[in-house]
């Protein structure tokens, strides 16, 4: 899987997009694009064993073992510099492992990464394109349908002809979560695609997050620094210290949607928080 750089051309950008609109509700979410599946989830498993990373001198990852379910959600804690991030980019195929096997659904990353995506703290989206041709880009003409129909699961069907620069941050970030569901992935990989949002927006990208996946079942893998995100969020909370898997915490007895006040909510929040500041 690879994502290109993008260099803005000058003569493409858009006269109009200067000001940025407020944040739309989200609303009722419409599955219609999403019908359940029969059988077995469809998420993907991933497998890692005994993983290791190098750069140079410096082992970032160090013979980490985790093994997420198909259509597990996990969250990924731990320090600035700890290696969540990279471990996140391994299972991506964006960069190679130096040690160990790495598998998602028995097979490298390299040969599943069309059911593989991936959401980045910034939305990256192609500003010469409007919101629709974004969310549909790499689609055949037959699927563009598709695209409206994500968008509108996202909340953003009156906003499909608008230049991104016009769009809010959480706006866009729901743009790049469309654009990564009209793949209908099979693992969904998110590195702090919510940390440059404020605390209101942030709530509505969870209770959408949670939504879609509830209703699509594909796996689900997120890097975040906040505790409080994790544990609304995940089925498991799994903490990385020095490049080493330490510490887990799985959070099954607080009912979905969940309540940050509710003292189930508070108690894995606080354990939590207790084994990451630990000295």
């Amino acid at each position: 899987m690879t994502f290109p750089n993008i260099a803005l051309r000058h003569t493409d950008w858009p006269q109009d997009a200067t000001q940025p609109a407020a944040l739309s509700p989200v609303g009722p979410v419409s599955h219609a694009a999403f019908e359940p599946q029969a059988g077995p989830a469809p998420g993907m498993r991933i497998e890692l064993d005994q993983v290791s990373k190098r750069y140079g001198e410096r082992e970032v990852l160090r013979r980490t073992s985790l093994v997420v379910a198909p259509g597990e959600f996990v969250a990924i804690v731990g320090r600035s510099g700890c290696g969540k991030s990279t471990l996140l980019r391994l299972v991506a195929g964006l960069e190679p492992h130096t040690g160990g096997t790495l598998r998602l659904n028995g097979h490298p990353p390299a040969e599943r990464d069309d059911d593989v995506r991936i959401m980045f703290q910034e939305a990256r989206l192609l500003p010469w394109r409007r919101v629709i041709d974004n969310v549909a880009l790499g689609l055949p003409a037959t699927q563009r349908p598709l695209a409206e129909a994500v968008l509108a699961q996202v909340g953003l069907a009156d906003r499909r002809q608008e230049w991104p620069s016009r769009l809010s941050g959480g706006q866009r970030q729901r743009v790049a979560l469309a654009r990564a569901l009209v793949h209908r992935p099979r693992l969904l990989l998110l590195d702090e695609p919510l940390g440059a949002l404020d605390a209101l927006t942030r709530i509505e990208m969870h209770r959408l997050l949670e939504s879609v996946w509830q209703e699509n079942r594909f796996t689900a893998l997120l890097v975040t620094h906040d505790v409080q995100e994790a544990v609304a969020l995940a089925d498991r909370v799994v903490l990385i210290e020095d490049g080493r898997i330490t510490f887990e915490e799985r959070i099954d007895d607080v009912p979905r949607p969940r309540r940050p006040g509710s003292p189930e909510f508070a108690r894995h929040e606080q354990r939590i928080l207790e084994r990451v500041l630990r000295t």
